[in-house]
């Protein structure tokens, strides 16, 4: 008996918290509904009923395990029943139960389903125990059509819609333009060499060398020229290795 208590409870926390999830779920979607209907998305939309759907597959597999008890033979009691407002059960419903009185407690304590209800279960139970495996292969070969059907009609709408909504999309760049702008700041490919205001000279180019103004040609305008001796001392470069020469025909000493 303590056993099954335990399985019991076990499974009532986890019922507990399967739900405590879903109601998250359900009140951040009906928020999003309410307060984001203008830029809610529908791949945001679809991620939120997943969740929920996520949410009622776990607690579908929570009751439908075999170590959980069936909860629909065990009766639920109220321990106390009265017509005044009750602040603690408000607080516990957030205020959709102010009252627990005579006229709630059948349908917020029942364990089963509605008697229409179940009776509407138990026909569709007893109608799939006496379907045959051919009507049921025929049936579900047909549901497959349709399905398949729908899922055609869907992408089709799909692709047509993201063809509009390409072409909408103005182009904002040319690659002709980017190639050129990367160019002229890379190589200096399309610019123009201006000679500045203060008569500075220009910088070199491609293909050219900068001379020091200590060795530049005269120029007309008697500017700095260049010398014999800067040239002589351009020319040869002093060494500082020492080098001996000896005459080719010295007996080398390892002759043979």
């Amino acid at each position: 008996m303590q056993r099954e208590d335990k399985h019991f409870e076990m499974t009532l926390d986890a019922v507990l918290t399967r739900l405590n999830d879903l109601k998250l779920a359900v009140h951040a979607m009906i928020q999003k509904l309410e307060m984001e209907y203008e830029t809610i998305n529908w791949p945001t939309f679809l991620d939120n009923f997943a969740l929920i759907s996520s949410h009622l597959t776990g607690l579908t597999k929570i009751l439908a395990k075999e170590q959980c008890p069936p909860l629909r033979n065990r009766t639920v009691l109220p321990l106390l029943v009265s017509m005044d407002r009750d602040e603690t059960l408000v607080n516990i419903t957030e205020g959709r139960v102010p009252v627990f009185s005579h006229d709630i407690v059948p349908d917020y304590l029942r364990t089963r389903p509605d008697p229409i209800t179940e009776q509407k279960m138990q026909q569709n139970e007893q109608k799939a125990a006496n379907l045959t495996n051919d009507a049921a292969m025929k049936q579900v070969t047909q549901y497959n059509k349709v399905v398949s059907h729908v899922l055609d009609m869907v992408t089709k709408a799909r692709e047509e819609w993201e063809i509009e909504s390409s072409a909408r999309i103005q182009q904002t760049s040319s690659i002709s333009d980017t190639h050129l702008l990367v160019a002229a700041l890379g190589m200096g490919k399309g610019l123009k060499m201006t000679m500045p205001m203060g008569g500075m000279p220009p910088m070199a180019g491609p293909g050219q060398m900068m001379v020091p103004p200590s060795i530049r040609a005269p120029s007309p305008m008697g500017g700095p020229g260049l010398s014999p001796g800067n040239v002589q001392q351009l020319g040869k470069a002093p060494s500082a290795v020492k080098t001996n020469i000896k005459s080719a025909n010295q007996v080398h000493p390892f002759s043979r």
